[in-house]
């Protein structure tokens, strides 16, 4: 008996081929496989953009040119409000939407052909994650378009406060936002680990010589990203055990916090340096990652 996935992919592959016999129009439209992975690439583009945003916004923060220092949410409210922002909002929430189908087809339905195997099913869950955490960015950049506050780092911080509060007011909440602080600590330590022992590389249809040169950029960039987690997670677990709320912020206020330390703005820079880095890998692997969409969805 096929299975629920196969008998959709049937009816939709036979629309599909009705609808190219009735309309030119539709004769023209490519596969569904290239319309997936052109959305891939796009979406590797728009996280890289972001990225690249937050070093650029840190690195001029770092330097006093401008006010704070911002993280990736941060970065797309710093975006609605320059000119034009509404158009960048549609653009990066759109792409960041493209990048959250592309997690789930590789996070649901293997498209990398990570397999069921201990490593295979904890590289999926991470994407699986990823996947999440990029929806909530593309949610963000969506709200923004409905309603932009005069100053989004505030109102950003105060909605992760209120939540704060929520969590604090349930039974043993104390432990449960510790708890939070110290999965998001787990998960910083973890991107540092992944960039000593992962082949960035392994899925780039580049030369040899190419890859050799642009395997630093992911491990400078992934090491930065991980760093950066810790002042947050750390803030977030000091909170939960002091039963303080107003300990929480947001990952552009934990590097302000940084900043705020002896030496703090030039470790701001080397991090704002490893955030550009970290975008400008996602853009090579929005030109050169194999990206092969799972045959069931191959209309």
């Amino acid at each position: 008996m096929p299975s629920p996935l196969t008998s959709l992919r049937s009816r939709l592959a036979r629309a599909g081929d009705f609808g190219r016999k009735k309309s030119p129009l539709l004769r023209r439209v490519p596969p569904m496989k290239d319309l997936l992975e052109l959305a891939a690439r796009v979406g590797y583009g728009a996280r890289g953009f972001v990225y690249l945003s937050v070093g650029l916004l840190t690195l001029l923060a770092s330097a006093d040119l401008i006010g704070d220092a911002v993280g990736p949410k941060g970065a797309v409210a710093w975006m609605a409000l320059r000119p034009f922002g509404r158009l960048w909002l549609l653009l990066v929430g759109l792409g960041l939407s493209a990048f959250v189908m592309w997690r789930v087809l590789q996070a649901v339905f293997d498209a990398d052909h990570e397999g069921a195997s201990r490593h295979g099913l904890m590289t999926r869950m991470s994407q699986g994650f990823s996947g999440m955490s990029y929806g909530l960015m593309a949610f963000s950049a969506f709200a923004l378009l409905v309603h932009t506050p005069r100053n989004p780092a505030a109102a950003d911080v105060a909605r992760s406060r209120d939540q704060a509060e929520t969590v604090l007011a349930l039974p043993w909440g104390n432990w449960l936002l510790a708890g939070a602080g110290l999965v998001l600590l787990c998960i910083g330590v973890a991107n540092v680990s992944r960039a000593w022992r992962e082949d960035f590389t392994e899925y780039l249809a580049c030369s040899e010589k190419t890859c050799r040169r642009v395997a630093p950029l992911a491990r400078t960039g992934v090491v930065a990203r991980g760093l950066a987690y810790v002042p947050l997670a750390v803030l977030i677990i000091l909170a939960g055990l002091r039963s303080r709320a107003s300990d929480v912020t947001t990952f552009g206020s934990a590097l302000e916090v940084v900043e705020r330390q002896p030496g703090g703005p030039w470790i701001l820079a080397l991090a704002s340096l490893g955030f550009i880095a970290f975008g400008a890998f996602s853009f090579i692997e929005a030109r050169f990652r194999r990206i092969k969409p799972p045959r069931d969805l191959s209309l």
